[in-house]
């Protein structure tokens, strides 16, 4: 056995050291907001293709098919994690929504496009949790809602580019050279993971490789993994650690922030799903509609920089309360038929508050739950909230093919504010949770409290 898996290396945890897991994992993430846009930016080009047979109602659908798919991958991840470890679920996770891709790509029909969505959507419902919590363990404790915020910026950017390709090569070439493009993580992506990616300390740990566990951990200055840092592995451990969020001091936190997560993910899919199509069906011409994707994402990568500074400093269940209101009232705003730029500027606002509002939710599960729990409780919030994700496109469908497409804001604004209702009432459910362990024992563990105490901020 080496030193360095003898005298443990004295930590060095600051913000460069976990730069390269941060840049490897905002590649990922990149592709997937790609991918996820790619859909609504090429929707109105795929609707005038009398071949495909694609009507608004089934639209709706084939949008749910890709959430339901990424719920799915979600919470099959996390056990089949166990096994592999995170590094090669998320190559798998890559490899499969750029198979997905490919199938759209050579649909025939309405139906087999649609089995291509719900295959990508299997691996996209995987990606998220696992860069997610990939960096949530690599990133300094003190500027964990700014890594986050930093990470999803790489969403809106590939949000952008999926509107770019929209916008020059769907009418060029037509909608199949830009699911063409959707291909592209598989062959960029996929090599750099695999060759500079290091895996999980913790469940390097949790697999019994003590050695390689430590020696990742001095390599990027992160203290050294301990029992109960690591994940529990099989079934039965995440059982367990699915029973462990519903602890006293948790157990009224954990569906609050499930409803947050629902809202906020609706929020995310249904928009980024029919953004563009619900704005031409307000009168805008077919360019500016694709256009307001990819200023809405733009806004996005703002909100994100903004939403991890302010978090850091108020706290990310203060922000994603206020960011979720702030949503609301933009999307009421966009109810009604603005001039143009009044138009561009208000969607641009509102991208600054809707995505980073639902990333805070995230955030704000380090200020509830121990290290140990953490993993179990990010990967249910984010599987829990996908429901949201496969319900926001499904419901918008279904109100365009009835005439009733300005409904869908109303609905959006609605979600924004449950969403923050939610969120804020997380701190209060947690100082609950503290005094009913405290009238059940002699006194409430350290932990407990300092946890708490964080949510409270």
């Amino acid at each position: 056995m080496t030193s360095a898996s003898t005298e443990p290396a004295t930590p060095r945890h600051t913000f460069r050291t976990v730069f390269p897991v941060l840049a490897l994992c905002w590649l990922a993430v990149f592709f997937d907001g790609m991918d996820v846009n790619i859909y609504g930016a090429v929707m109105p080009h795929m609707l005038d293709d009398k071949g495909l047979g694609l009507t608004q109602a089934a639209a709706g659908t084939i949008g749910s098919w890709t959430t339901f798919g990424m719920l799915i991958g979600a919470l099959t991840a996390g056990n089949i994690t166990d096994w592999l470890g995170r590094r090669p679920m998320l190559v798998g996770s890559v490899t499969l929504f750029s198979a997905g891709s490919a199938v759209c790509a050579l649909a025939g029909d309405a139906v087999a496009f649609g089995a291509g969505r719900f295959v990508a959507g299997l691996g996209l419902g995987g990606l998220m949790p696992l860069c997610l919590a990939m960096v949530l363990e690599f990133a300094p404790p003190r500027r964990a809602a700014l890594t986050t915020g930093l990470l999803m910026t790489s969403y809106h950017v590939g949000g952008m580019a999926a509107t770019g390709l929209g916008l020059t090569l769907a009418p060029s070439a037509g909608w199949r050279w830009v699911f063409w493009a959707g291909v592209l993580p598989a062959v960029v992506a996929v090599p750099l993971l695999l060759k500079l990616l290091p895996e999980s300390p913790g469940v390097l740990l949790a697999r019994g490789e003590r050695e390689r566990a430590d020696a990742v951990a001095d390599r990027y200055g992160l203290a050294r993994p301990t029992p109960v840092e690591a994940p529990a592995a099989g079934a039965k451990g995440r059982l367990d650690a699915v029973r462990a969020l519903f602890a006293p001091e948790s157990r009224w936190a954990t569906p609050l922030l499930w409803l947050a997560s629902f809202c906020g993910l609706l929020l995310v899919y249904g928009v980024s799903t029919w953004l563009p199509q619900m704005m031409r069906s307000s009168g805008y011409g077919l360019g500016s509609s694709v256009s307001f994707l990819l200023v809405i994402n733009a806004g996005g990568i703002v909100g994100m920089l903004i939403a991890g500074r302010t978090a850091d400093r108020f706290g990310a269940v203060r922000v994603s309360a206020v960011w979720f209101v702030l949503t609301a009232a933009g999307a009421l705003l966009l109810k009604s038929h603005l001039p143009l730029g009044v138009t561009y500027v208000v969607v641009a606002v509102t991208g600054v508050w809707l995505f980073s509002a639902q990333v805070m939710v995230y955030a704000a599960t380090s200020t509830v739950y121990r290290d140990s729990e953490r993993a179990a409780g990010l990967g249910m919030v984010t599987g829990v909230g996908r429901t949201g994700a496969v319900v926001g496109p499904w419901l918008v469908g279904t109100l365009a093919a009835s005439g009733n497409q300005g409904w869908g804001f109303t609905a959006f604004a609605l979600a924004g504010l449950v969403g923050a209702v939610a969120v804020a009432l997380v701190p209060l459910a947690a100082r609950a949770g503290r005094g009913t362990r405290a009238s059940v024992a002699t006194g409430v563990p350290a932990a407990a409290g300092a946890r708490t105490a964080n949510a409270a901020d």
